[in-house]
């Protein structure tokens, strides 16, 4: 395995870190890739393997520290892999599995942490597995409770694809199941039985002529939502169902805690048994604190709100404003058509350097 150059351009970095096949549980390869050109490019840091994760970070002893993470798992390749290349100069894109999510952050992460020697600001760099996949795999998770030291800083920059824009905060999720009961008769005799799925025909209702709400938070709108994603019931083709479950996601803006989700959720479905499946936090923007601003700042001063959930708020668990910025649009994530332009790659790269205090 040839060494990583994390010197050169983080177009190119992207493209060898692609071909690297890293489906999430399977990882070994890019760690161990990572963690070499580290060693090699970056001996500044220190540097530490966690599992199939690698963190490493500066000790300048400077009075603020930003954390730079990204996650080097993947989605199940789908056709898309090796890494393909078209146009050129201004015009070239990067076709294939992970360009999007988020090699293309990771390649800029990497670039910064080798040549980045004199920051303005201590510097941790996280690049871990399994994001992709439950979040209790999840390698941040393990971080925090293993090396929970390694995750302090005042400021988070998370590389997901944010199409090269400041994406602040996050969307909060939440995943309920509404069951209805009823009774089992043959279905020649239905009058007999009660149809528990037919007793969903309320509850489907609401949701048809629910009105989420829109707010606005620190001049960044949040779009929520509420939507039916699953619908289970039935026994066999001549019996009337007995059960039926009915599956809800919410996708809540950062004002609301998940408390406050549930609440909102039981009185929406008010006269049906509710249970919670999974729940995680919303991320407030946060822009106001000085380190976030000056991001902004380096960006062009403008931001956006990041519709949907992401590790950012991991770190606005742990009491830090955390936001996403790397290259690719996120509406690409997951597919088999994912492509990056380079430009965006290369203008992530050059944000960050201005914002971090480039000098090497």
């Amino acid at each position: 395995m040839s060494t990583l150059d994390l010197r050169a351009d983080p177009v190119e970095i992207t493209a060898a870190l692609v071909d690297i096949a890293s489906v999430s549980g399977a990882e070994a390869e890019i760690a161990a890739a990572v963690e070499a050109a580290l060693r090699v490019h970056a001996p500044h840091l220190e540097i530490v393997r966690n599992g199939d994760a690698v963190l490493a970070r500066t000790h300048f002893g400077l009075p603020e520290r930003v954390v730079l993470a990204g996650h080097l798992d993947t989605v199940p390749v789908n056709d898309n892999l090796p890494l393909e290349r078209t146009g050129s100069g201004a015009g070239e894109v990067l076709h294939g599995l992970g360009t999007v999510d988020m090699k293309g952050g990771d390649a800029v992460f990497l670039h910064l942490a080798a040549t980045v020697t004199t920051p303005r600001r201590d510097l941790t760099f996280v690049f871990y597995d399994c994001e992709e996949v439950d979040a209790a795999r999840n390698g941040l998770g393990r971080i925090e409770r293993e090396l929970p030291e390694w995750l302090n800083g005042e400021l988070a920059i998370v590389g997901e694809p944010s199409n090269a824009v400041i994406e602040a905060g996050c969307q909060g999720t939440m995943r309920v199941e509404l069951r209805c009961s009823g009774a089992r008769a043959h279905t020649a005799r239905a009058w007999m039985g009660s149809n528990a799925i037919h007793a969903l025909a309320e509850p489907l209702n609401r949701l048809a002529a629910y009105e989420a709400r829109v707010v606005d938070i620190d001049g960044l709108t949040y779009r929520e939502g509420l939507q039916a994603v699953r619908v289970q019931g039935g026994v066999s083709g001549n019996v009337v169902p007995d059960e039926a479950v009915l599956a809800v996601n919410h996708r809540f803006a950062p004002d609301r805690s998940p408390e406050d989700a549930e609440k909102h959720l039981r009185e929406v479905f008010d006269g049906y048994s509710l249970s919670v499946v999974d729940s995680s936090p919303a991320a407030l923007p946060r822009l106001g604190a000085p380190a976030a601003a000056e991001l902004v700042a380096a960006a062009g001063g403008r931001a956006a709100a990041k519709l949907g959930w992401t590790d950012v708020a991991r770190f606005a668990g742990l009491g830090m404003p955390a936001v996403n910025f790397g290259p690719g649009d996120p509406t690409l994530a997951h597919t088999r058509q994912e492509h990056v332009a380079a430009t965006e790659i290369r203008r992530v790269a050059e944000v960050l350097r201005v914002f971090l205090g480039y000098e090497g």
